[in-house]
């Protein structure tokens, strides 16, 4: 009799194999030497002491393929309705989790994952605010409203680090009222204490302090310090924000600096394209997360603040924070886990730096020597209206970044430099859209289809 389906036929001489590639001929013979064996036990015993167990009648008859393919569970009716129906459920189960496991797939490989990298506060945090804004249907109420308590904290800090740097400046700034020295120790003394509170009194002396020429001499002094770039915007907006019923507007939430710590995940989709843009702090104790990011990614956004030639990081209070940001891109540049992973290199606070420049108090050549021979490269294409001084100031940035991109030359990875304004919400519109194009060719080399 023939083995059932479960069996495969090897060989030449008919021999039959199960799944476990066990040769039933074999074990068919060794049943039989048993049942012989048997027979000659049970003629030599007494027969007071056989068993029922031990007559090879309580074998079943006849000894076939049958009997041993039964016993070795080969027979599809060895099983019984429960053990089938269950075979049943986990082959269909197993079928809907491979459904499932390549659907995701196919959605991750369709994914383009975009990783923000810079030193901090170069507005990469902005950034995610803009594609929220323009591709997740930005902020709702809820979110507004929680963003109050950040906003004041904000008018708060830059009143407490201008007034507090008059006195630490060298040399000193004073206060240009002497009526106003009343208000000047207050936001010295008060807003430092425990039980501080957003009082009217609070509003009333900041904004008169504001107004102060001693004060606004200080603030013009801020690369001497470290003060929050949106410090001017909300101290120019205290009568806003006092109010109760005050509501951000966009430009607020784009303005507002909170220190990032960790990473965040941020969402959307363009044109039916699914982007992933992951926000890292960027100061030197948070870098370390980074290499948990790096896995898979389409592209970097490398994010500049092109006006902080003239600052200090946070960090030291002593290297330049230009210098920084430079030291950083050559180290992620020629990272040998990222040599295949370009590079769009955001130049941002593009309108800080055009104000510093035009005002002419803090020269590039005093920072960066290189500048006093560099001249407009001819490639060079300066935005309508746009004075000389900046275009020249840019570019030079710009090229001390392409420097290091082009010193590797090894052709694995590129560098796509744009100009950047990330509270200008059109500025960062138009500069995606020419970043998309550039993403897509990344993300079709990255699974080798290009």
């Amino acid at each position: 009799q023939r083995a059932p389906a479960t069996c495969a036929e090897r060989g030449n001489n008919g021999r039959i194999f199960c799944d476990y590639h066990l040769d039933i001929a074999l074990i068919f013979k060794d049943v039989q030497l048993l049942k012989k064996k048997e027979k000659e036990n049970l003629a030599r015993a007494p027969a007071d002491k056989l068993s029922d167990s031990s007559h090879p009648a309580s074998l079943p008859p006849p000894w076939t393929y049958q009997w041993v393919l039964g016993k070795m569970g080969c027979l599809g009716n060895s099983k019984t309705e429960d053990q089938r129906n269950e075979e049943k459920a986990q082959r269909e189960a197993n079928k809907k989790i491979e459904k499932q496991l390549q659907k995701d797939k196919q959605i991750y490989r369709a994914t383009h994952r975009l990783l923000l990298l810079g030193a901090g506060e170069s507005g990469k945090s902005t950034i995610v605010k803009q594609m929220r804004i323009l591709h997740v249907n930005g902020f709702n109420a809820e979110e507004k409203k929680q963003k109050i308590h950040d906003i004041k904290n904000n008018i708060k800090e830059a009143i407490e680090t201008i007034v507090a740097a008059m006195t630490t400046l060298t040399p000193p700034c004073q206060i240009a009222c002497p009526a106003n020295r009343s208000r000047f120790e207050y936001v010295l003394n008060r807003v430092l204490q425990k039980d501080f509170e957003f009082s009217s009194e609070f509003y009333d002396h900041t904004k008169i302090l504001w107004q102060d020429e001693g004060v606004r001499a200080c603030w013009e002094r801020s690369n001497e310090y470290q003060l929050i770039d949106c410090a001017q915007y909300f101290l120019d907006r205290i009568d806003v924000v006092r109010q109760s019923d005050y509501t951000p507007t966009d430009q607020d939430l784009l303005r507002c600096r909170v220190l990032t710590s960790g990473i965040f995940e941020t969402r959307f989709q363009i044109d039916k394209v699914n982007f992933h843009m992951f926000d890292v702090g960027g100061q030197r104790d948070e870098r370390r997360k980074w290499i948990q990011c790096f896995n898979d990614v389409t592209a970097i956004i490398f994010v500049v603040a092109s006006s902080s030639y003239n600052m200090v990081i946070r960090e030291d209070n002593q290297t330049n924070r230009l210098q920084e940001a430079l030291n950083l891109f050559k180290n992620i540049w020629n990272n040998r886990w990222l040599r295949t992973i370009s590079v769009i290199l955001f130049l941002n606070k593009q309108d800080l730096l055009a104000e510093k420049v035009l005002a002419g108090k803090s020269k590039i050549e005093e920072y960066f020597p290189e500048f006093a021979r560099y001249t407009t490269p001819d490639d060079a294409i300066p935005e309508p209206g746009e004075d000389p001084r900046v275009t020249r100031a840019k570019y030079f940035i710009r090229d001390e970044f392409l420097r290091i991109s082009t010193a590797s030359g090894d052709g694995r990875h590129y560098c796509y430099p744009h100009f950047t304004c990330a509270v200008d919400t059109e500025n960062i519109r138009r500069v995606f859209n020419d970043c998309r194009d550039i993403i897509q060719r990344m993300h079709l080399r990255q699974y080798e289809l290009l």
